[in-house]
């Protein structure tokens, strides 16, 4: 298959790509060339810039299937539709789980539960209008393309190459052992999805010429946040103390931490489409080890969200 990836040398683009041409299909890239250009040589590449509403690149090709990485606002979606016309088949739309009202999401969430409303009248990204921006993409996709369009809608992705470094704080705070601070509440449900385990149920769909929508959660077996950071510390082969503080303890350096229990519904979304699409199950303990691994081959550079060491045993104390 020829595949059009909008969006393809950071990190999900990344893995779906890589997972294209190990199905053995053709891949294009579009991007604005600044990131990634060592990667995928020989791989084709057309040069444009979302932002700027630059799709000149874009005026010649067919492809079988589009994979929207890079959609976060209405326009994009629009001007990237007008640019490419009849010339592709599917379009695949990488959303997110932040469209969904957690309101309406009980004691979990299926690709049924009622969406925020869709935002139009900005195209500023805040932690408000990241969902309701993503809800009016959808729609629009859905508008345009009909039965030839898909939803995937990812939780926290985990995985090599993470540039949120989310999941990495976890995996290197178990690694260096010793007594771990765990914020909030330990038993809170944690969801996160290996960026490999994403990228084949992307390209499964597109093999398939599925439509619908998909929730692309992980792992296949919920764990708890304690349950996370002990899985982390055996994928390390480290020795851990893990130290509950006060339910009120609240520090930005703790990722993956929700504010409260109204808030769990994000992380008990199902996945039962996805897998029966075909979404591969990594072990979370894999997933722990391959970063850990990255991370390590990187230089455990300062992390986009840490706790220090120091601030960490002034909560501990």
């Amino acid at each position: 298959m020829k595949l059009l990836v909008l969006g393809g040398t950071s990190f999900v683009g990344r893995a779906i790509v890589e997972d294209a041409l190990a199905a053995g299909h053709t891949p294009t890239l579009f991007s604005r060339g600044k990131t990634g250009t060592e990667l995928f040589p020989d791989v084709a590449r057309r040069t444009g810039d979302r932002d700027a509403g630059d799709y000149a690149s874009l005026a010649d090709g067919t492809w079988d299937a589009v994979v929207d990485v890079s959609g976060y606002i209405p326009r994009h979606v629009a001007q990237a539709a007008d640019a490419l016309g009849d010339r592709i088949g599917r379009y695949l739309f990488i959303s997110t789980g932040s469209v969904y009202d957690r309101s309406q999401g009980a004691d979990g969430m299926t690709e049924d539960t009622p969406r925020l409303p869709a935002e139009r009248g900005t195209e500023e990204i805040t932690g408000e209008t990241y969902g309701p921006l993503k809800v009016a993409c959808e729609d629009d996709v859905l508008a345009r393309y009909g039965d030839r369009s898909t939803i995937v809608r990812p939780g926290i992705v985990a995985g090599p190459h993470d540039p949120t470094d989310r999941f990495t704080y976890w995996v290197r705070r178990a690694a260096r052992g010793g007594r771990a601070a765990l914020p909030g509440r330990p038993d809170q449900p944690v969801q996160v999805i290996d960026s490999r385990d994403l990228a084949r149920l992307v390209v499964a769909l597109v093999e398939q010429d599925k439509s619908g929508t998909y929730n692309a959660v992980g792992p296949a077996e919920p764990v708890t946040l304690e349950q996370l950071i002990r899985v982390c510390a055996k994928a390390a082969a480290s020795d851990i103390e893990v130290i509950p503080l006060p339910p009120d303890t609240v520090d930005p350096g703790f990722p993956l931490v929700l504010p409260d229990p109204t808030w769990d519904v994000m992380f008990r979304r199902s996945a039962a489409a996805a897998h029966a699409a075909g979404m591969s199950k990594t072990p979370l303990e894999t997933t722990a080890a391959d970063v850990l691994a990255w991370d390590t081959e990187r230089g455990t550079p300062p992390l986009a969200v840490e706790l220090s060491p120091n601030r960490e045993a002034e909560l501990l104390a």
